[in-house]
């Protein structure tokens, strides 16, 4: 009687114990239905693509700075009011104003060739009338640093290719510092992507903290140019070129972070929150980076909304400006909402482009990681997801660093051929590029996740 006593005692204790770790133990039996009927009503959806392509030919590309960003957060506020969302309105956030201004880019030795270029965000404008100089190809800082005295009065050209965006993009974030440390009068980049169509990429770079080491103009051109450059260079031409930029920095300017809600029904204090970056760079009209993942997290409400389901928990939509030069959005929204950090129990963000989920990248500890999988296992077979360790985003940091638990969705092009570095940062970021179906999936993801997470039992531990 003992033992039985016993071993009933065991299975009442590692019960209590499997119950106290996963307090919506029932998730499946509580929300599969919901999840289904959430992910059929997106893939039936039809606004929120027609909506995110009214935005991206209407007002183009969004700039921080910019009028057309400013008018498209003008017309997304009206659009959530037209759809009777709770608590639609901005929040101000004063962002840097650089602009481009006219550019362009010759080769004049060992024959004239007219290139493709975009300057990089941050950068200073070249003198009015150009810089002509002699080129220097290099593949790595090392090779740089081991080049040094050639480098000075040349234009540094990094021609590296892509491996992953990560360990690449440092060519455009630190190349004219480090030319610049050599004497070299401007900095052009190999474009960060896998893949080019005589496309260049633009993207933010940054100068030295160190004020004796001199601000150069710097520069994206397309991979064919830099390998063409690479090629005369090893058949012992030193090719020259002539780079003219009239970029410049302006003071701040206001923007605003674009926010709505389904209140809770229960626990509105406690909130969920979704979105992307709201601002694009002012090439192509920004339709994946980051149109897309603004959209669907906007229409996640609306899918919501039109069938009835309110969660226990608010959830929260935040289209957030200047992710991509200077993220001051994100830290905006953090600090103009730091009284309610304790009460945000899950944040996710979409930019990674707009494609099939196969993931979520997920900041937190593993017993929400746990729980975050069997609310993603509700999606399957309609959408598999992997929730794997890693970093949210970069718009949802801030709240992530201070311990609320944050994931950012992962697309298949991301373990496939990157295919969206292929228009990322470009000219050819537009509308014509995303797949409605693949669109309709994204939005599934973000609505069901959001939902599930909004009403279940328990938050998702922070320990």
């Amino acid at each position: 009687a003992r033992m039985r006593a016993n071993a009933l005692l065991l299975v009442f204790v590692v019960l209590g114990a499997a119950l106290a770790v996963h307090p919506q133990y029932r998730l499946k039996d509580s929300y599969k239905t919901v999840v289904d009927t959430i992910l059929s009503a997106a893939q039936n959806d039809t606004q929120g693509f027609q909506r995110l392509t009214t935005m991206c030919d209407t007002y183009g590309p969004r700039l921080s700075g910019s009028t057309s960003l400013e008018y498209a957060i003008d017309w997304l506020v009206s659009e959530m009011l037209t759809d009777s969302l709770d608590n639609v309105h901005t929040e101000n956030v004063m962002v840097p104003h650089w602009v481009r201004g006219s550019e362009s880019l010759e080769m004049r030795s060992p024959r004239q060739a007219k290139m493709g270029i975009l300057g990089l965000g941050g950068s200073i404008a070249t003198p009015p009338g150009g810089i002509t100089a002699e080129v220097l190809v290099v593949q790595s800082f090392d090779e740089l640093a081991s080049k040094a005295s050639q480098a000075k009065g040349r234009i540094v050209v990094f021609n590296v290719p892509f491996q992953t965006y990560g360990g690449t993009v440092i060519y455009r974030s630190n190349g004219a510092a480090e030319a610049a440390k050599y004497g070299a009068v401007a900095s052009l980049t190999r474009s960060i992507t896998p893949e080019s169509l005589y496309t260049p990429h633009t993207g933010s770079m940054s100068y030295s903290s160190n004020s004796s080491i001199p601000r150069i103009p710097a520069a994206a051109i397309t991979i064919e140019d830099a390998e063409l450059l690479q090629r005369l260079q090893g058949r012992g031409f030193t090719p020259i070129l002539h780079l003219y930029m009239e970029a410049m920095t302006l003071p701040d300017s206001l923007s605003r972070n674009v926010i709505a809600e389904i209140r809770g029904s229960t626990k509105p204090e406690e909130v969920v929150v979704i979105g992307g970056h709201i601002d694009s760079w002012d090439v192509g009209t920004g339709a994946h980076d980051d149109g897309g993942g603004c959209l669907m997290a906007y229409q996640a409400l609306n899918i919501l909304k039109n069938l009835g389901l309110r969660a226990q928990r608010t959830i929260r939509v935040v289209l957030f400006t200047n992710e991509e030069n200077g993220t001051r959005g994100a830290k905006a929204y953090y600090n103009d909402n730091i009284s309610q950090i304790n009460n945000t129990v899950f944040a996710m963000e979409s930019d990674s482009g707009t494609f099939t989920p196969i993931g979520l990248s997920f900041s937190g500890s593993p017993k929400a990681l746990t729980i975050l999988q069997s609310v993603a296992d509700l999606l399957s077979p309609v959408v598999n997801l992997d929730v794997t360790p890693g970093g949210a985003g970069a718009d949802i940091t801030p709240l992530t660093d201070a311990g609320v638990p944050g994931a950012g969705l992962v697309v298949s092009d991301d373990y496939a051929d990157d295919k969206y570095f292929y228009y990322h940062h470009t000219n050819a970021d537009t509308i014509d590029k995303i797949d409605p179906v693949e669109f309709n999936l994204g939005l599934g993801t973000m609505a069901a996740i959001a939902y599930v997470i909004a009403d279940m039992p328990a938050n998702l531990p922070r320990d």
